[in-house]
Order: structure tokens, then C-alpha cells, then sequence
């Protein structure tokens, strides 16, 4: 049985997280970015968005907020809402969304599923379900181009839905009770659930998870391919912990685990250490804020000391500096630079031009220019290296690709894109 998970939902409405479908009164002062960033640290395994807009303008408000939730969260985002056409899907692929769901409750929406399963994948597509009376006539259907359902409705329903469709599901909960909460988890195809006792700020996420844990649920956000007994342990019966940021491999720290702070890691998916001077169990962040999501964790080949891949919040070590390691006490004189560091130190420099214009600076130039000069120069380069590819020499279509880089920066800066916009595209693909 798959692991389970816990989805809070978010509803939008002109850019704003309100209470729920019809109500337009706001939920956590509205600020629907930083209500995701408290699903997160909260314990959320993913977020479900819902647009609630009625017109195309508000639309675009909702895709612009739910683009800025994926770049602050770093759980998956699953989308739906004002979805008419295609067009509508891949705007919210775009904003970030791993999966997309249509309501199923709308005629135009299961016609369109084939379609847009065909050309986005079903492994991205996803329904939405609160009519349930002709479900076992649209199952297949459903199955053959969604690969998950979100489900409303009350109980006994859900549970004939699930039993019904061949799809993944998760349930919208509404009831508090532990014992029905299990129950409905342990059905094979639910892979989570969510609901208003998931998005509730008050819920302890993390105490839920331990409760369900406890009813025979498989609740643990990660699967370890060893058991604490295979590692070698030091004298003290601890394993140290090398802390690295899984987004540029700066090294932030190094703490230890002994065996109940590995299993409190690995289900609750964020990180959680001994301390030998206080000898007690803590969790980076609890009192902080700056939490530590696991991505991954790996171990050397002795079994004696884990890697730890993480998403760090805010600063690792306790006096604010982003890592631990930030005095160097000897160093021999070399070239600090890597791939990733050139193309943002570039960035940085056009930026610079864009907001502080520098007289001869052919970069302030192409700003002032604007638009459409800064297009010519790409069209340009970009057919400087179709030349340069012909020539047996590659020095000449490694210039010309530089040139073309460089432009594309320049570009970049012009829209509004930084790096981070264009590699985590590149992820999603």
C-alpha cells in the first residue's frame, strides 16, 4: 500500500484565498501565498487550488497568484477552475501546477478531458466529482484519460466513488473522527485526503500523521531503503548527518539522529536531529521557522554518516548565516566560479543595467531600445549560429552561442525571468 497523503486546498478568488465556493469573505487575511508557505511548514504533502473566477480578467489575477505559490512552495500544486478550453489547462501547467483537474459536473469539462489528456498526458489530468449518480456509466471514461479524482460528498458516497471508479482518489473529509479518518485512508486507491480538518491552520498536520501512523495507516512522507540496525553507529549510538541544500549543494550543516529522530524525518519529511548537549530530539525550525524539507537522503559507503539533500528556509546555522561553514580559516588562491554561478553573476550585471542605465553600456542600450530591438538582436544571433554550425570549427558556434545566451538574458530581464523560472520549467518536463 502506497504511502498517504495530507492535501490542504486553497480557494482563489481574485487573487485571494476566501473561505470557500460561494462565500467571498477571506481566509488568513487573504494572502494566499503566505497561507501556502503555512501549509508547507505545517506539513502539507501537496496543495489543491481551486480559481474561482467568473470573468477572464480575474483569471489572470488567479494564475499570476498561483504562479507565485509555486515558486514559494516546493510541494505539488494540483489546479482547477475556470477551465473552458485547452488553453486554460496549459496556463495552469505553466503557473506550476503538476496536475490539473476539470469539473466533471460541467458538460463542456468531459468532452474536453480526451482532448487535453491527449495533449498534456493523463498522467497530468484529473477530475473533479460531487455528482456521483452516473458514475459507474463514466468510469471508464474517467480512467482512460484522468489519473486522479478529487471527490465531495459525504461518506458513504465517497466510499461507493472509490470503489467505483479504477482512478487514484482523494476525498474531500469532512469529519474529524480519527477511527473514519483511518478507515477511509486505508482504502487502496485513496492516496490522501483533504478537507477543512486538513486546511484548518489549527490542525497539527504532523500529530495526524503520528495518529494515523498509529491505526496501521502508512503515513511516512519517505521510504528508507535501510534499517536504522543496518547503519554503523558511533560510540554514542548517534549517526551523523552532513546537511547539504539540494538547490545549489552548498554544505549547511552537520548534526546527528539517533533512531527515533530518523523515523520522526522520514515521516514527517522534515528534518529532525538529536541534540547530545540538551539530549533530546529537535526539529530544525520548530522554534525558528527555518525548517528543513527533506529531498533526499543517502548514506556513504562505511554506513556511517548520512546525506542529507534538504530545502533549507531562512538560515541553517543559529547566528543567521545561511550555512554553518561560512568562515574559511586556509584557502589557496582559486577561480570561485561554476556553471550555475556564471550564468547568475551575468544575470545579476544585466539587471543592474536594466535598473541603474550606465552611459557606452551596450546592455542600458538595448533597455532604452527596448522590446523589439532586443528580439532583432536574438533573431540575429540565433541565425549567427546556424552559420557557425556550418564551419568544421566549433571556437566559432561557441562565440555565437555565448552571443546568443547573452541576448536571451537580456530578454529574460526585459520579461521579468529570472534562472530559478526557466530550470524549474526545465524540471517539470
Amino acid at each position: 500500500m502506497k504511502n498517504k497523503k495530507f492535501y490542504a486546498h486553497i480557494f482563489l478568488r481574485n487573487g485571494k484565498a476566501v473561505t470557500d465556493f460561494k462565500d467571498k469573505k477571506l481566509f488568513a487575511g487573504g494572502n494566499a501565498v503566505q497561507l501556502a508557505e503555512d501549509y508547507e511548514k505545517a506539513g502539507a504533502d501537496g496543495l489543491i487550488l481551486f480559481d474561482l473566477s467568473k470573468k477572464d480578467e480575474e483569471h489572470e489575477t488567479n494564475l499570476g497568484r498561483i504562479r507565485e505559490i509555486s515558486r514559494a512552495v516546493h510541494i505539488p500544486l494540483i489546479g482547477g477552475g475556470h477551465i473552458e478550453r485547452m488553453e486554460d489547462v496549459k496556463k495552469l501547467i505553466y503557473a506550476g501546477c503538476s496536475q490539473v483537474f476539470l469539473n466533471m459536473s460541467k458538460a463542456e469539462n468531459i468532452r474536453l478531458l480526451p482532448e487535453v489528456s491527449k495533449r498534456f498526458g493523463k498522467e497530468k489530468m484529473a477530475v473533479c466529482i460531487n455528482e456521483f449518480m452516473s458514475l459507474s456509466e463514466d468510469a471508464e471514461h474517467l480512467a482512460k484519460h484522468a489519473s486522479m479524482a478529487l471527490l465531495f460528498g459525504d461518506s458513504r458516497h465517497i466510499y461507493e466513488a472509490v470503489n467505483c471508479l479504477g482512478l487514484e482518489s482523494i476525498p474531500f473529509f469532512a469529519d474529524a473522527d480519527d477511527d473514519r479518518l483511518a478507515a477511509l485512508l486505508k482504502l487502496e486507491r485513496v492516496i490522501g485526503v483533504s478537507g477543512k480538518l486538513i486546511s484548518d491552520p489549527e490542525t497539527n498536520l504532523s500529530g495526524l500523521r503520528v495518529r494515523m501512523a498509529s491505526r496501521g495507516v502508512p503515513m511516512s512522507s519517505f521510504e528508507s531503503a535501510m534499517k536504522w540496525s543496518e547503519f554503523k553507529l558511533g560510540p554514542d549510538g548517534l549517526l551523523p548527518v552532513v546537511v547539504q541544500d539540494c538547490e545549489n549543494n552548498q554544505v549547511l550543516m552537520v548534526a546527528y539522529m539517533n533512531e527515533e529522530a530518523f523515523a520522526q524525518t522520514l515521516l514527517t519529511g522534515k528534518m529532525t536531529y538529536y541534540s547530545r548537549s540538551r539530549k533530546e530530539l529537535w526539529q530544525k525550525g520548530a522554534t525558528s521557522g527555518h525548517y528543513q524539507f527533506l529531498r533526499q537522503l543517502s548514506v556513504d559507503c562505511d554506513n556511517d554518516t548520512l546525506l542529507a539533500k534538504v530545502v533549507q528556509v531562512g538560515a541553517a546555522c543559529h547566528t543567521g548565516n545561511r550555512s554553518c561553514f561560512y568562515r574559511d580559516i586556509a584557502s589557496s588562491a582559486y577561480e570561485k566560479r561554476s556553471r550555475d554561478s556564471v550564468f547568475e553573476d551575468v544575470m545579476q550585471v544585466i539587471l543592474d543595467r536594466q535598473k541603474n542605465p550606465k552611459e557606452g553600456s551596450y546592455t542600458s542600450y538595448l533597455f532604452d531600445k527596448g522590446l523589439d530591438k532586443i528580439l532583432k538582436k536574438l533573431g540575429e544571433e540565433a541565425t549567427e549560429i546556424v552559420i557557425a554550425a556550418k564551419n568544421p570549427d566549433p571556437e566559432e558556434i561557441k562565440y555565437e552561442i555565448g552571443d546568443f545566451l547573452y541576448h536571451m538574458m537580456v530578454l529574460m530581464a526585459e520579461k521579468g525571468l529570472s534562472w530559478d523560472d526557466i530550470t524549474d520549467e526545465l524540471a517539470k518536463r
